[in-house]
This record gives structure tokens, sequence and C-alpha cells, in this order.
């Protein structure tokens, strides 16, 4: 399905970044990774050059960039990079995110600045620089790693900070599948539980893992969205339904600790099966 195409993500030196980008390397797909990570980080793993080498080893073709996509000049240098090499874009993930579950008071002006600048500004930057190549694509799809936008102010009460930077990403979503319909597909993808990652072991600790699913239940419903046609737009997709619509009805395979108890993500009401539903309520 992606043999041949040109798939950019952000923030794909690890964890779903990551996952993805394998993914669509064993597809057969040219995957740009754009991520900050160049050189080794003491504490966290990988790199965008040994991502690179996981894309190249499961069968794509791969281009490794340093990028923070806070400056806009990174993201135009390694899209111009991505369609020197292979000659255009068709997919964009804006996957890269900033966190801080801080309070008004807790949040300074540098942590607010980082989740917006990341999150918000940073995802509509990538999406504007890479636009001019996905309207040239008939396959062109923009799927952003971020919630329905749930105006439920217990989501705003204790971090809302981060609500605003993740749901600016969420509006990219819901303005740009309208005013490019019928062109690019936009959507949103968001997990149903907790996912572990770095970010999410920072947050809980390393026990966090018994109530998490891994980054594949994400990568999965990845490859299922892309498998859509371009008028599957203007969605927030749920993992969960993601994959049910691939066919997958065990989700257990995707604990980190079979049968635990797992941990629900932000932005999900816990009484919504959200497996039936196509796109959550807003």
């Amino acid at each position: 399905m992606l043999k041949g195409k040109t798939i950019f993500i952000t923030g794909a030196s690890r964890g779903i970044g990551e996952a993805i980008a394998i993914a669509a390397g064993k597809e057969g797909a040219n995957v740009v990774i754009a991520a900050k990570t160049a050189d080794p980080h003491p504490k966290l793993k990988g790199t965008i050059f040994s991502v690179q080498k996981a894309v190249e080893d499961a069968g794509g073709k791969c281009l490794a960039c340093s990028v923070d996509i806070r400056f806009e000049d990174q993201i135009e240098d390694a899209v111009k990079k991505a369609v020197e090499k292979f000659g255009g874009i068709d997919i964009l993930i804006n996957n890269a995110s900033a966190i801080s579950l801080t309070g008004t008071l807790e949040t300074n002006s540098k942590k607010f600045d980082l989740m917006m600048g990341v999150n918000t500004r940073g995802t509509y930057l990538t999406t504007q620089k890479c636009l001019p190549y996905l309207l040239k694509s008939k396959t062109a799809h923009v799927i952003n790693l971020s919630p329905p936008l749930n105006m439920d102010k217990k989501w705003f009460a204790n971090h809302p900070a981060y609500t605003m930077a993740k749901y600016g990403m969420s509006m990219c979503v819901l303005g740009m599948a309208e005013e490019f319909k019928g062109k690019v597909a936009f959507n949103a993808l968001w997990p149903k539980t907790a996912i572990y990652t770095a970010a999410m072991e920072m947050l809980g600790g390393s026990d966090v893992g018994k109530q998490c699913r891994t980054v594949d239940i994400l990568s999965d419903s990845v490859m299922w969205i892309l498998k859509q046609p371009i008028t599957t737009t203007g969605n927030f997709f749920i993992d969960e339904y993601c994959v049910k619509q691939a066919g997958i009805t065990d989700l257990e395979k995707y604990s980190i600790v079979k049968g635990a108890k797992l941990m629900n993500d932000f932005f999900l009401e816990d009484d919504v099966d959200y497996s039936i539903l196509p796109t959550p309520k807003l």
C-alpha cells in the first residue's frame, strides 16, 4: 500500500513515532525521520540514525533529518531535503509533542512556550511547509497524534496549558480537513489507554508500564487510516476503533502485562465504548 510513498514523521527518534516509521518501512515506504535527537541521549533510547537503520532493515528507504519543529527554517530544510531525495511528500504524521501536567501557577513561561511551540505551532508550521507537496499527491494524508476536542472543564482544570497545546493540534485537524476537503485527508489519532513510552515512564515511574499498552496499537492504527480514501477526513479516531476496523479483535496482545487493568488516557470518558465510534462526538 505504501510502497514508493513518502511519509514525513515528526518526533520519530523513539516511541510512537519510531513504531510508525518502522511499520511504514515494512510497507516499502520512503520514510523521513524529522526529530531532534541526532546524538545518543544519556537517559533516552534512540536517535534519528538508529531509527533510520531500523526502517531500512524493515525494507523501506529512509532519510534522517535533525529537526526541532519550533524553528521554521529547520522544518523548511527537512522538507526540502525530503523532496530532493524522494521527489515529493504523500503523508505527514505530526507526532512530536511536549508535555507538562502542571497547573497555572506551576507552568512557567518556558514550559508554556515549549508546549505551544512544539504541539500547536510546530504542527501548524510542519503542515504548512508540507502542504504544497501533499497537494500534488493523489493519496495525501495528514495524521495528528492529538485528542478529540472534549470541552469538559475537568480536562482543563489540572493542566490548562498542556490541554490548550494538544487541542491546538486537534483544531488544526478540524479546520484543515474542511479547508482542504477532497484534496488532503486530515485526521487525528488518540489512544484509549496509556501507551508505554519514555514520556509515560517519566510521568508515572518505572512501574507504570504494567498499566499500559505498547506503541504497536498506534502504528497499526496509522496503517489502517492510511488505507482509507482521502474522503475519510475530519475524524478524531481512537486506536481501539482503528484496529477493530482492521480486523484485530485480540487487543490483549498490545498489553505490556497480559490481563492487567489498563490506565485510561486523557480527554476520553470512562463510560464510552470508543471501539464502535468512528469519531467521538465533539
